[in-house]
């Protein structure tokens, strides 16, 4: 079976449940311009939400006893924690250099750029990133104010501590994170509810040690849907078994599968895919999966369409 899932599709698209051992070729496309953000759910095989990346700025822990905030990875957002709790001071951005900090790729809440913000009481500055055309976005200056049960309460400012706004995000406890938007100063439903994807299709910022320096990289990550991941790297994809995952150890990093299933040509400026790179994975329904990804290009030879095989065990 092989079903086509594109980023211009406005509702979710079910397909059957494959019978176990049964391979199904699935391929997703969030376009050229890496805008797009497809979530996938790999038991329904469906993509249940889609959204452009410039649609949120910070995602907000949906739970009741919830406080994380995050960047939208997506845009290469960072922020910088100045020390002073005056959101009307204004902001000399000279020297910032190596105060960046962006939102680890592998999600843990000890390399959160923000941090755990509720005794410092301290302004951020945040770098909204770019958009798809590179083009940077600005910066602003926030403070979190407050988290309960039900919502959150931020302020913002321009970098020149000017025009100060005050917002409300209200939490949904059906759902991992509710996503804001800074430059439209609107909450906005991103994800789908949680259990209905396992991962999501999207640019992220990747942290590379050498040399050190965050990068935007394509692929895709568990977007916290909880799923398990266990790697392992062979030419015979039919021979993976679940008894596999006795060598291969499952994790749940958030870039578990990520990006460097593929690996950038510079004698043809084209990505070639490794399919060796393979994945078992257990959504939050309990079920097993093996996959691998075969191609990064559509049929007409359009980049940003990942086309990866999925096989129930």
């Amino acid at each position: 079976m092989s079903v086509a899932l594109s980023g211009c599709l406005k509702e979710e698209l079910p397909v059957p449940r494959a019978p176990r051992g049964d391979a199904v070729s699935v391929q997703v496309c969030i376009g050229a311009d890496y805008g797009a953000q497809l979530w996938y759910d790999i038991g329904t095989n469906s993509v249940t939400a889609q959204n452009s990346k410039q649609d949120w700025d910070l995602a907000f822990a949906g739970g009741a006893d919830g406080w994380v905030v995050r960047l939208n990875s997506a845009r290469y957002m960072r922020v910088v924690r100045t020390g002073n709790t005056d959101l009307a001071q204004s902001t000399d951005t000279t020297g910032y250099g190596p105060l960046w900090r962006v939102d680890h790729n592998e999600g843990s809440l000890d390399s959160l750029a923000i941090g755990d913000w509720r005794s410092t009481n301290e302004v951020f500055v945040v770098d909204l990133g770019v958009n798809n055309f590179g083009t940077p976005l600005g910066l602003r200056r926030m403070k979190i104010v407050s988290v309960d049960a039900s919502r959150f309460t931020i302020r913002f400012a321009l970098i020149d501590g000017s025009g100060e706004q005050e917002f409300s995000i209200q939490k949904d406890p059906s759902r991992e994170f509710v996503h804001f938007s800074i430059l439209d100063g609107v909450q906005r439903t991103i994800a789908p509810p949680d259990g209905q994807y396992d991962l999501v299709f999207t640019q992220y910022t990747y942290q590379f040690y050498d040399p050190y320096t965050a990068y935007l990289v394509t692929g895709a990550v568990n977007g916290f849907s909880g799923l398990r991941v266990a790697e392992l790297n062979t030419s015979d994809f039919n021979s993976i078994a679940l008894r596999d995952t006795m060598e291969h150890p499952f994790n749940r990093e958030e870039d578990a599968v990520g990006y460097d299933w593929k690996e950038y040509d510079f004698d043809t400026s084209t990505y070639e895919v490794h399919p060796e790179h393979c994945y078992i994975v257990q959504d939050r329904e309990g079920g097993f999966y093996k996959l691998h990804f075969v191609d990064f290009y559509s049929e007409t030879g359009l980049r940003g369409c990942p086309r990866f095989e999925v096989v129930p065990l």
